[in-house]
Formats: structure tokens, sequence, C-alpha cells
């Protein structure tokens, strides 16, 4: 009978571990939780496998340019970030590590080889690798616990912003009640004019992972608005990733 009694227990045990999987449910409602625990289930909820093999469709619009084309997102989690998007051609490809960006467009016979000044360009705020890592995983790109938080629940989701704010820097940060990634960040810098707002409008359950099903970007500066808006079509977790990459001969340097 003793060693019935083990045996069930460990059946429970074992059957209550395997059937303990994330649901996504739009109409869980937040609850009154502090602000120090909503940050703890974000920072769990962070991604945990080791590659990403993802296709987005994107719509890019700068205000001069406006185009919708494909892009091939390819994460080694903190190691590289491979960006490669196509029409009909290959338009551009990119090769973000912690130290450094590559980038060359077929289209544009240009290329750049430096620092982060680049991703400043475009999304109008200094931003590093793992910021950007952050950003397509629907984490919170600035370092949550670094600063105390204060909550409210506003549309259904945790907001959360320092305590004590920052003159140069604002932060704020809406966090889902369901599976506790984000359903908006946005880093304002009201002394230069910047403002990046990255909203998640749906996520998707795969292999037991929330990833972002939809990311739309806004990135405002002096006179200049770029909207980026990416829509999810496949993606693939911990899968090998082909992120051949070599600056090509005779194309223009971008200088910043």
């Amino acid at each position: 009978m003793r060693y019935l009694k083990y045996v069930l227990i460990l059946t429970l045990v074992f059957t209550a571990c395997k059937s303990k999987k994330l649901v996504l449910d739009a109409n869980v409602k937040a609850k009154e939780i502090s602000a120090n625990k909503v940050v703890r289930k974000h920072v769990a909820a962070n991604f945990k496998k080791e590659t990403i093999d993802a296709k987005f469709k994107a719509n890019f619009n700068d205000g001069k340019t406006k185009q919708s084309i494909t892009v091939y997102l390819k994460i080694t989690k903190d190691k590289e970030i491979f960006l490669k998007g196509t029409k009909f051609i290959t338009v551009f490809k990119a090769k973000i590590t912690p130290t450094s960006i590559a980038y060359y467009s077929p289209y544009a016979k240009n290329y750049f080889e430096g620092d982060f000044k680049m991703l400043k360009k475009i999304l109008g705020t200094e931003i590093n690798f793992e910021q950007l890592q952050s950003l397509f995983l629907g984490q919170a790109m600035l370092n949550l616990k670094k600063n105390k938080q204060s909550v409210e629940i506003v549309n259904n989701s945790y907001v959360l912003s320092p305590v004590v704010k920052d003159v140069v820097v604002n932060v704020f940060t809406a966090v889902n009640p369901n599976h506790f990634k984000l359903d908006f960040q946005a880093i304002t810098s009201p002394l230069k004019n910047e403002n990046l707002k990255i909203k998640y409008p749906s996520y998707k359950l795969i292999d037991n992972t929330v990833f972002p099903s939809e990311i739309n970007i806004t990135a405002k500066q002096i006179n200049k608005t770029t909207k980026i808006d990416f829509t999810l079509k496949s993606v693939e977790f911990n899968t090998a990733l082909n992120t051949s990459f070599s600056l090509p001969k005779g194309y223009k340097r971008i200088n910043l």
C-alpha cells in the first residue's frame, strides 16, 4: 500500500506538471496586484527558446517612402539578429550583434558597417542589441527592475511607470494580464522631441511559447514620423539557422 501511495503521488505531480501549459485568453481581467509582482511575472515571461526563424509582412512608411515587403527575422538569442527584406528581389540584409551592425542593400547599392547609429536614424531613439531583441519578443526594452515602479490598470493592462521620473527620458510599459508579455511600450525624450512607441495588438501561442503576431512601431522625430507594422506569417523555434552574410564590394558606404 505504501508503494501504491508513492506511485499515486508521483503520478499526480507528473500530471500536474505536464498539464501546466499556457493558454491565451483575451477575456482575462486585470486584478489589483503590486507593481513588483507585475514586473516579476513579465520578466518570467521572457523568451526561453534558443533560436527564432520568423517570416513577417512589413509595411514601412516614413512620409517619403511607402512600401510593403516580406521580412525574414532570425535570432540566435543574445548573440545575433539577422534580417532580410524581400520584394521579388532582396531589398536589404542586416546582421546585428551586441557590438555592431552590418547592412547592405542590393536595391540601393549601398552598405553600412559600424555601431548602432543606424537604428537611431530609423527609430529616432538610441537602442542597443538587447533592446532591439526585446522589441521583437514583446519584452520591455528597459530594465524594469532598475527603478521602483508604480502600477495602474488602464484598458485592462498593467501600466508601469517609474516612481521617480527621469527628466530626460520617460518610459511607460503596459503588461498584458493573461500572459504578461507587453501590450504597449513607449520611450519618449521631450527635450529631444523623440518618441518611440511599440504596440503589440496580438500574440500567438506556438510550442507553448507566446510570440507577437503583430508589432506596430511608431517613431517620431523632429519633422519626421516613421511607421513600421509587422504581421507574423510563420515562425519556428530551436531550428538550425542560415544567416550567411558578407558585405559586397563596389557598394557606396552610408555615412551617419
